[in-house]
């Protein structure tokens, strides 16, 4: 039988490629659930390209204009945050997909693991803003959390046939992204436009930004602390400017396991859908001749002050990666409107985060409120 997928954020960069690699092989996947925030027009093609059962538009004010759109087809059409929530807990979807951006995908994705659904993570923030408590959602019945993020995805990769075999250490590569080696001085200065030309990797706005001030390689941190199990020590980051070794393992015994390719995020989603299973592909091959240097080199957590402040919220745990992460949010939206600089991001979580009040032991309403705190107390110094 085909695999029924739910693909929660079907019109970012993730989802179009999983939509992408579903389509290569249709006798194995099914599209069963898409769902967008505020792009209704491709949510409508995609809609049409693929007949799912069910559409959801997060933004109600475009309901009418979807419904209409697929009232010839045999496609369900819901609208508004609640029922993202409710389409992945349907019997009919086999794996929930979760591609939303930021603290959004919190919700849906909980939903999921307490409807029994395997979830094919790409929405890193879920792990970051309540690790502890998804991990014991996850413990408490049989359902599996695959890494869909290039860095965990080969880590999980590289664990894969190793059983009990204790972890040493984590060592997550990051390109290093497009302002590598410079100085204080020349990124007062940088605009969005330069801060969204990456290197090596074609994403969203959201995530280009993140790893331009290596935040996102922060959020890469705390996520793989919870997904792998070790404790922030064991977790070191590398700049590896050619993005071919993804992620590595060294394990107790000093050996290191590292998973390579070229970066095309359609391999680790590919993975995340047909694991166990390896699927042959006709995608870019790495070779050694085209790369006969792989570098690597520590990052400059004084420069790129996100990455030290991740490390930081992650040791003090409680609700503050939380705090971190809606902060972020609020400042990486305004650097894109123009409203504030590139520096002026870590400024901006550092003080959301002293102003705001630490909770050890949140709940699900805890992580809540302490979200839409931080994002006013964000807001307000923009």
């Amino acid at each position: 039988m085909k695999k029924r997928i739910a693909i929660l954020g079907s019109t970012g960069s993730i989802g179009t490629q999983a939509l992408e690699v579903m389509a290569c092989y249709p006798e194995l996947y099914a599209v069963e659930v898409l769902t967008a925030n505020h792009n209704a027009d491709l949510l409508v093609e995609q809609s049409i390209r693929h007949r799912p059962n069910a559409v959801v538009i997060g933004n109600d004010e475009h309901y009418a204009r979807v419904k209409e759109a697929l009232k010839d087809y045999p496609v369900k059409v819901f609208a508004g945050e609640e029922a993202v929530t409710q389409v992945v807990q349907l019997d009919t979807v086999d794996m929930v997909l979760t591609a939303l951006v930021g603290f959004s995908g919190l919700k849906p994705t909980l939903a999921a693991i307490r409807a029994g659904k395997p979830v094919a993570l790409a929405n890193k923030e879920t792990l970051v803003v309540a690790g502890e408590l998804i991990m014991h959602e996850v413990s408490e019945r049989p359902v599996q959390i695959i890494p869909v993020d290039s860095e965990h995805s080969a880590i999980f990769q590289s664990l894969a046939g190793e059983g009990d075999n204790e972890i040493e250490k984590l060592i997550l590569t990051a390109s290093g992204g497009p302002f590598r080696g410079m100085g204080l001085k020349a990124l007062e200065r940088v605009t969005p436009e330069q801060a969204l030309l990456h290197p090596n990797w074609c994403m969203g706005k959201k995530i280009t930004i993140d790893s331009a001030t290596l935040m996102n390689k922060g959020l890469e941190v705390i996520e793989a602390r919870w997904l792998f199990g070790v404790d922030p020590e064991q977790i070191e980051v590398v700049v590896h400017p050619q993005s071919i070794i993804h992620s590595m393992v060294q394990f107790t015994d000093g050996s290191i396991k590292a998973q390579m390719g070229m970066p095309d995020m359609r391999l680790p989603i590919q993975y995340a859908l047909s694991y166990p299973t390896r699927l042959t592909s006709e995608y870019p091959r790495f070779s050694f001749r085209d790369f006969p240097e792989l570098t690597f080199e520590p990052p400059d957590t004084k420069i790129f002050r996100n990455l030290a402040l991740s490390y930081e919220v992650l040791k003090k745990g409680g609700n503050w990666p939380c705090i971190l992460n809606a902060a972020n949010e609020i400042a990486v939206e305004a650097f894109l409107e123009g409203k504030i600089k590139f520096l002026d991001i870590p400024a901006v979580i550092e003080k959301t985060l002293e102003m705001s009040d630490f909770i050890g032991k949140p709940s699900l309403e805890d992580y809540m409120e302490t979200n839409r705190q931080a994002r006013q107390v964000a807001g307000e110094q923009i």
